[in-house]
């Protein structure tokens, strides 16, 4: 399984649409977003509007490398026959989709990282050591979530369905879990089940951290939950997929 681990995150990094879309683009939007805000408070929370986005940007990034990569890949892996041929190894299907999981959120850390230095270097956001690597961390563990689902979909859609299916789902998530403007400022029934969200769980995580608090024990709950259920769903379509070859 670590070969296959090294193999995918030695495809993604050479894929170059990957590395800007993924890992250059969202420091781009955060800079092109937050670069003439004040200090002033976001509504309804105790950050500014470079911290807010600083979160929400390294995010969309980590989500972008996961989620669109992921399942784009793994659509066109099937429908080249490159997963047949690894049914034929002692790779277990269990193996396969960790390794899946494993690679894809690898590889968001890089983006991760590039939103942080460009608010520390840019905006000049200054936080404690310890709330950096927090932030780092939360942005990175969560990412893992957002993998499952890459996998899932991946297995669901045909390689003509898949990238209209997930960017729906991409840009649905974005958009209600507050990583384009605060979920305060949507309707209250939209509030309702953006809270509910693992993208809103998500950039919690490291709003809170910003905040001076440690991650709240209910976000990391939803995000596990979310965790469990999108990888139970990837193992059960890759087996699906397996009984139809």
């Amino acid at each position: 399984m670590k070969t296959l681990v090294k193999l995918e995150i030695v495809k993604s990094l050479r894929n170059r649409k990957f590395m800007f879309f993924s890992v250059i683009y969202p420091p781009v939007l955060y800079l092109l977003i937050a670069g003439g805000a004040d200090d002033s408070p976001m509504p309804g929370l105790k950050i500014d509007m470079a911290l807010y986005y600083m979160v929400s940007m390294a995010a969309f990034g980590a989500m972008t490398a996961v989620l669109m990569g992921n399942s784009e890949r793994i659509a066109k892996e099937r429908e080249q026959g490159w997963v047949r041929q690894l049914r034929l190894t002692a790779l277990p299907g269990r193996g396969y989709v960790t390794a899946k999981i494993a690679a894809a959120a690898t590889v968001s850390l890089p983006s991760i990282l590039l939103v942080l230095l460009t608010a520390a270097a840019v905006k000049g956001v200054r936080l404690d050591a310890w709330q950096w690597a927090a932030i780092a961390f939360c942005s990175w563990a969560g990412s893992f979530v957002f993998a499952a689902l890459g996998v899932a979909i991946g297995y669901l859609a045909t390689g003509d369905a898949v990238r209209p299916i997930t960017m729906f789902v991409y840009f649905g998530l974005a958009f209600l879990g507050g990583l384009w403007l605060p979920s305060s400022s949507l309707p209250g029934w939209v509030q309702d089940i953006a809270e509910w969200l693992p993208t809103t769980a998500y950039t919690a995580l490291g709003q809170a951290v910003e905040a001076g608090e440690a991650p709240h024990l209910r976000d990391a709950a939803l995000l596990a939950a979310y965790l469990v259920v999108f990888a139970s769903a990837a193992a059960w379509f890759y087996r699906k997929d397996t009984r139809k070859a």
